[in-house]
Order: structure tokens, then C-alpha cells, then sequence
């Protein structure tokens, strides 16, 4: 017995000591790292084991002993961008060495299906970006690195996930998100600098599934989101039965008019639980040292877009509380024209962009498909978000990032002018007449207008409103982007009222 026991003893001081030491997949071959940086690095070792870790270039290694649980985390000052360089990790007799690694731009992709929409054509939805055919095979960009989060569902934060750095080549780049892809393009072409994307996005998914769980609790206005979600849960095995009845009524129906798939019902591992893709899918990022983010996401929320208002902004200020930068980047996309979105969801993202610091919006009014939630130019959209990152990140200040923003408005007799910022060169698509302005009285009924361009100024007006009140802009599902400055970037949709709108109030 007293042998047993010494073998066991020994065994387990074996084990401990010779725990394996571990890295995350983001710190791996070919990973990027943000250039003039103090930059995380971390991982797990035996508790209390230390772990030595020696980049090339320092001229000695740094030391961190791990915590009880095995965990170790050390920051690591970079150097300018270039490379490509090694890091060697050792604990005890184990050592694991990190080649190729460049260092440079770091920035974090985010959202729902089309910023997850790849260069090329998959299944489903999937139907590659409109330029794949003479894009990919000229995509050889070695120092153009992306790697993949996989999508998960997670109950509490995880702290690692599978995947692993690709480099951009005309054989990887199909799986590439395209918006990401053209936005990496832009800036190293600009800058010379290696891009690291981390793609960390999940389709048909909406904002608070991305949010901490506890901003969620803590805020009264998202209590119906959580309060919904439990319902779901107390229902789901009624539902999922429901469910699975029509699912398969759907998969035996070979008739000319099937319609599309029944959706599942929301339970415990569905994409839609308020935090869980923060759980599983955004903390295991954290504390990796990022340049930026960039998100195109608002779809899932547009029924809701009055509430998304708050919800957007708070989740932007839970990431930034995370990666302990009240400052971080926030570039991202304004919801393309479509025949399920409503403008509401436009002006709550253009809320955000006015109201949070360090963000920026892309319109994309002039790249939409009102049949199609997917639209297939991507490289316009890419470009149009690396414009922010250029000017604000980059020192290209002469840039103009952003078309024309209702900035007031005067009333004049039966007419109002329209004052915008972003204004230089105020033109009319084609020199078109313009065709996309209502105004109203105070009924608030409003009625097609005339418009025309004076300077920096819109005058609208209609024969039927003798004392106009309000002006809306490319207010409907499917507006057509009509107005632009000389940098060719169009005018956000907007009003000038603040009556009750359609989502106010559903929450």
C-alpha cells in the first residue's frame, strides 16, 4: 500500500512538472503583432512553473512564473513593423518556438453575415464577392494574414478557440471575409505595413449576442432582450417538437414552390442568446493588442433599431472596457438598402457614429440590393471603411472619409434649406434631378419634394406645404443614393424631425 501510494505521489509531482505549456491559437506561427506596442502574451504552464520568453528582437529574455491555475501573461514592447521573426516560449524542459511572425497592423472583423461573406462562393448565401473571378488570382499578399474564429455559443467566457494564421494567397484567400480582405488591401498598400485580420463573425446574428452579459443586466432598456431570451428557453421544448414536425414537412417537399427552411427555435446554444458569442467568440480574443476594429452588423437588430439606439453604443463601450482602451476604433457600416431594413436602423447607426467617440460609418446607399440582404461589392464597402482607418490611424489627413451629414436646417417661406457638413463639391448623381427629399407641415404627412443644390446647401420644398416643419432624406427600405460630395461618397439618409418613428417602443 505504501508503495502504491509513493508511485501515486510520484506520478502526480511528474505531472505537475511536466504540465504542458500551452499558447493560444491568436500566438502562432504567422501571426501578426501590433507594431510600437506593449503587447500581450500569454498562455498555461505548470502553477507556479516560470516560463521564459525570448523574441529575436530583444537582446534578452523576459521571465513570468504562472499563476496557481497555470495561467501566465506578460507584455513584450515591439518594435516598427517588419519581419518576419521568431518568439521562443520555455518552461521546465518544454520549449515551443513561434516562426514567421510579422509585425504590424492589427485589426479585429466583427459582426454578422456581410462582414462574414467571403471572397468566394460557398454554400447558401455565400456567393463570393462580384470581382472574385479577377481578384483571386492576383491575391498573393504574404503579409496579408487572417485567421478565423469559429463560431460558438458559449454559456461563460472561453479563453482559447481553434484556428490558425493563413497568409493571403490566391489558394487561401476563398475563405477570406471580402470586406476585411479589401480593407487589409488598402491600408498595407497605403502604408507597407503586414495586416493581421482576426475574422471573429457569425450570420443572421444580433448585437447582444455579441454584448457582455452583465451590460445587459445592468441597463433597464435591455431587460426585455433578456427577459425574451428566458421565455425562449421555458418554450423551446414545445418549439423545437414544432419545429423539427415542419422541418421534416419541409425536407420531404419537392414541389416548385418550396419556400425556405422553417427557423429553429431559440434555446440555450442558439446563435441568438443574448452574450454568448461574447462568451465564446470575443473573449477569447481579449487582451490581444488590436490597431482597430471594423463591423458590419445592424440587420439582426432592425426590427428593434429605436432600442439599438443604446445597444450598439454600449456594446462598443463593453469592448473597449475590455481591451482597457476607452479610445479603440469603431469603423463600420451603415446597413445597405434592402427591402427587410428599415431607415430607423440607418439612423441608429448614424446616432452611434455622432454620439461615440473614435468611430466612423460608411454609408452604402449606392451599393445595395433590395432583394438581396448580401450585396456583392464588397471591394467598394473594404475601401470605403480603410478611409477611416487612413486618416485617423495612418496620418493621411487630407482624406475625406465621409459624404454629406445633415448638419440644420432654416425655414424660408414654403421652403427649407438644408445645411450639411462634408460638403465640398455637393452634387447630384449624374446631374440628375434630385428625388429622394419628402417634407411635411405640421401634420406631419409627408409628401415628395423638389430639391435643388446651392453651395453646400439643399433647398427643398413641394407646392402642396405652404409652412413646411421637416425634411426627411432617403427615408425608406430601399433609398437611392442621389447626393455626393466631390470625394464621391454619398450622403447619409437622415430627417430633421424627431416625431415617433415605427421601432420606438419595441424593445
Amino acid at each position: 500500500m505504501l508503495k502504491f501510494l509513493f508511485s501515486l505521489c510520484s506520478l502526480l509531482v511528474t505531472i505537475m512538472v511536466t504540465a504542458q505549456l500551452k499558447l493560444p491559437a491568436l500566438i502562432s506561427n504567422n501571426m501578426v503583432l501590433q507594431q510600437n506596442q506593449s503587447v500581450a502574451l500569454w498562455g498555461w504552464a505548470a502553477p507556479g512553473a516560470k516560463v521564459e520568453i525570448q523574441p529575436v528582437w530583444k537582446d534578452y529574455p523576459k521571465t513570468i512564473t504562472a499563476d496557481a491555475n497555470g495561467k501566465w501573461m506578460i507584455h513584450i514592447a515591439t518594435p516598427k513593423a517588419g519581419g518576419p521573426y521568431t518568439i521562443h516560449f520555455k518552461s521546465n524542459s518544454q520549449s515551443i518556438t513561434v516562426e514567421n511572425i510579422m509585425i504590424g497592423e492589427v485589426w479585429l472583423a466583427s459582426g454578422q453575415s456581410n462582414m462574414e461573406f467571403p471572397m468566394g462562393k460557398g454554400e447558401g448565401w455565400r456567393t463570393g464577392a462580384h470581382n472574385a473571378a479577377t481578384e483571386m488570382p492576383i491575391a498573393n499578399y504574404p503579409n496579408i494574414r487572417m485567421i478565423d474564429v469559429p463560431n460558438r455559443v458559449s454559456d461563460v467566457p472561453q479563453d482559447d478557440f481553434k484556428g490558425e494564421w493563413m497568409a493571403c494567397t490566391p489558394e487561401t484567400i476563398k475563405d477570406f471575409s471580402a470586406v476585411a480582405y479589401f480593407f487589409a488591401k488598402e491600408i498595407q498598400a497605403s502604408t507597407g505595413y503586414a495586416i493581421g485580420i482576426i475574422n471573429s463573425t457569425w450570420g443572421g446574428t444580433p448585437a447582444e449576442s455579441w454584448t457582455r452579459k452583465d451590460i445587459l443586466a445592468k441597463d433597464t432598456g435591455f431587460q426585455k432582450i433578456l427577459e425574451r431570451y428566458q421565455q425562449d428557453i421555458e418554450k423551446y421544448p414545445a418549439a423545437y417538437a414544432k419545429y423539427k414536425t415542419s422541418y421534416e414537412k419541409w425536407k420531404a417537399d419537392t414541389s416548385s414552390t418550396k419556400k425556405g427552411a422553417p427557423k429553429e427555435p431559440v434555446g440555450t446554444n442558439h446563435n441568438k442568446s443574448p452574450g454568448k458569442l461574447y462568451n465564446g467568440m470575443i473573449a477569447p480574443l481579449i487582451p490581444y493588442t488590436l490597431k482597430g476594429v471594423i463591423w458590419y452588423q445592424g440587420e439582426s437588430n432592425a426590427d428593434r433599431a429605436w432600442q439599438y439606439r443604446r445597444l450598439f453604443p454600449a456594446m462598443i463601450n463593453g469592448w473597449r472596457q475590455d481591451w482597457h482602451n476607452n479610445k479603440l476604433p469603431f469603423y463600420f457600416v451603415q446597413i445597405a438598402p434592402h427591402r427587410s431594413q428599415p431607415p430607423e436602423i440607418r439612423e441608429a447607426q448614424l446616432y452611434t457614429w455622432q454620439t461615440t467617440n473614435n468611430t466612423g460609418m460608411v454609408v452604402s446607399t449606392d451599393y445595395g440590393d433590395s432583394l438581396d440582404i448580401h450585396p456583392r461589392n464588397k471591394e467598394v464597402i473594404g475601401k470605403r471603411l480603410s478611409l477611416w482607418a487612413l486618416k485617423n490611424q495612418y496620418g493621411k489627413k487630407t482624406i475625406e472619409t465621409s459624404g454629406p451629414v445633415y448638419k440644420k436646417m432654416q425655414v424660408k417661406g414654403n421652403k427649407i434649406i438644408i445645411t450639411f457638413t462634408n460638403a465640398k463639391g455637393l452634387n447630384a448623381l449624374n446631374n440628375q434631378p434630385l428625388q429622394e427629399f419628402l417634407i411635411a407641415g405640421s401634420d406631419k404627412k409627408f409628401v415628395p419634394a423638389q430639391a435643388i443644390i446651392k453651395g453646400n446647401t439643399v433647398t427643398v420644398w413641394s407646392n402642396e406645404i405652404n409652412t413646411p416643419v421637416a425634411v426627411r432624406f432617403n427615408w425608406s427600405k430601399v433609398p437611392q443614393a442621389e447626393l455626393y460630395n466631390a470625394a464621391g461618397l454619398p450622403a447619409t439618409p437622415f430627417r430633421t424631425d424627431n416625431w415617433p418613428v415605427a421601432t420606438q417602443g419595441k424593445d
